[in-house]
């Protein structure tokens, strides 16, 4: 399926000729990686669909807002300019913002809509996911809908070239630009990872003996797995592929349209498990996904059998399915949502910028009997690439190829990295209290994004007690999204059913899951 942007492409960069003037001089280049966002088999746009509990009524409220918050970020006042005179390298170059330009509110008629309102936001979305940003602006707009969903009374939607910044760091710049509802002076309070706790001991020489041993012993297992991840990204670069299943996206995936669905579950249902089993929110997340796609992939094989039941009641599984997740990681440390809000309100300085390395998350594809295994693996696989410095070697390795091949073999080596695996997954914390967008309080927040090659993203956002599931599909490959979010959402209650009943003597079987049993 081709679509507008394959057959209609935006404009090309700004082109600088001549003398640059004193100031462009001074204008910041852009990142290699930021750079590598504008090659046409990467050119990737970040969402953030924004639930409001209010109507959007207020628009000159809204655009002065934005003059005294994002427009202070220079990322979002800036051309991407390229200048012949240097190679064609591309810089920052600072321009007048015309906020009509940018904010965009089409006139709805909600009586008379021929879909549901839920339905028109989803195709509103997947229309979007078919154009590009114009490249003689700053790259971002804003869409407002005044459409009244089951979740919310409106909804906004922010579109930003992720040439501007990762992914994280851009939700994190928006987040910057709310304030607590309770207190609009606070910024959102973010959650945090808590130190652990060194316990003080008597015997000091064998603490002492012991911490060497163990710093040794990290250091070791860090080098190993690190020397294991970098050759298995290079593998992947050459010639190691992802098991070609159901959901691994087609070659010509990188030019559809996207469709976005999410689905809100219970935070604490979460928590629960993450507090019974030790681990993170993340953990969860990652095993609650794992489940989930085990038992969508177990129906999508068994698709075209006679015994429709017989499909969710046995393993249809191939074995020994290699599925992995490639996920950008931003190496500069978090400046925080303070440090954001300030930098745009007080002309502080905070570090900005996509400065990105690969990692590969693999996902076990399988029909457990426990389904508190799901969890297990995912807690040991998250600890497995916590002790290992892939991200920062393969953001070297990119560097390297951009220095001596060009940004086209970059882009080439980038783009059979997501080629060759078979979806993208995130898991982002969120506010911890209720926080409005320029006097609208907000309801859910659901990130996504279109323009990667995987026909599959999965996003979850928390905020207050709620985390939002987001996926982000290529229909002509998943042509069923909301049953993937059912799977997801079933697994989540089986895995929390198990821990509560986690006292018997028996463990849960995975006849929980729909009735499914390994073979």
């Amino acid at each position: 399926m081709e679509s507008i942007r394959q057959r209609k492409p935006s404009l090309k960069p700004i082109e600088c000729k001549g003398k640059a003037s004193k100031a462009s001089e001074e204008e910041e280049q852009l990142s290699p990686s930021s750079r590598l966002f504008h090659e046409p088999n990467f050119n990737v746009h970040v969402l953030a669909i924004m639930g409001s509990k209010s109507r959007i009524n207020d628009l000159q409220l809204i655009k002065d807002n934005l003059v005294h918050t994002l427009l202070k970020h220079p990322r979002f006042s800036s051309l991407q300019v390229v200048d012949e005179k240097k190679n064609g390298e591309m810089k920052w170059v600072q321009t007048k913002v015309d906020l009509d330009k940018h904010i965009i509110v089409p006139q709805v008629d909600e009586q008379n809509l021929h879909e549901s309102p839920e339905k028109f936001v989803e195709n509103y979305i997947r229309n979007l996911s078919k154009t590009t940003l114009d490249k003689s602006k700053p790259m971002w707009d804003l869409h407002l809908l005044n459409v009244k969903t089951t979740d919310a009374e409106s909804v906004g939607i922010f579109r930003i070239h992720h040439s501007l910044g990762d992914g994280t760091s851009l939700i994190s710049l928006l987040l910057a630009c709310t304030r607590q509802t309770a207190d609009p002076d606070k910024v959102p309070t973010i959650p945090g990872n808590k130190k652990r706790v060194i316990h003080s001991s008597a015997h000091n020489s064998t603490k002492g003996l012991r911490r060497y041993v163990m710093k040794i012993w990290f250091f070791m297992k860090l080098f190993w797995n690190t020397v294991v991840d970098v050759l298995m990204f290079m593998a992947t670069i050459m010639f190691l592929k992802d098991t070609t299943t159901p959901i691994k996206g087609t070659p010509g995936s990188v030019f559809n349209p996207r469709r976005l669905v999410y689905r809100i579950v219970s935070l604490d249902d979460m928590k629960l498990v993450k507090n019974a089993l030790n681990m993170t929110v993340t953990d969860v997340a990652l095993g609650v996904t794992q489940a989930g796609l085990s038992v969508y992939l177990n129906r999508r094989y068994g698709e075209g059998k006679k015994d429709k039941g017989a499909i969710e009641k046995n393993n249809n599984l191939p074995k020994n399915i290699r599925l992995r997740s490639s996920i950008l990681v931003n190496l500069r440390p978090s400046v925080g949502i303070q440090a954001l809000a300030d930098m745009m309100e007080k002309d502080t300085e905070a570090k900005w910028g996509n400065w990105v390395g690969f990692a590969l998350l693999p996902f076990k594809i399988a029909l457990r009997h426990d389904p508190l295994d799901y969890i297990r693996e995912a807690k040991a696989t998250i600890h497995r690439k916590k002790n290992s410095l892939e991200a920062f070697y393969t953001c070297y390795i990119s560097e390297l190829a951009l220095k001596f091949f060009g940004i086209k073999t970059s882009s080439s080596i980038s783009h059979r990295i997501f080629t060759n695996t078979s979806m993208c997954f995130s898991c982002l914390p969120g506010p911890q209290e209720e926080i409005g967008f320029y006097g609208h309080p907000m309801a859910y927040l659901a990130p996504g994004s279109y323009g990667q090659p995987q026909a599959l993203m999965i996003n979850c956002q928390s905020y207050i007690d709620k985390m939002t599931i987001v996926l982000s599909v290529d229909e002509s490959v998943i042509p069923d999204p909301y049953q993937l979010l059912d799977d997801l959402e079933q697994s989540l209650k089986l895995i929390k059913d198990a821990v509560v009943e986690r006292g018997e003597r028996s463990p849960p079987l995975v006849v929980g899951l729909k009735g499914v049993n390994e073979k």
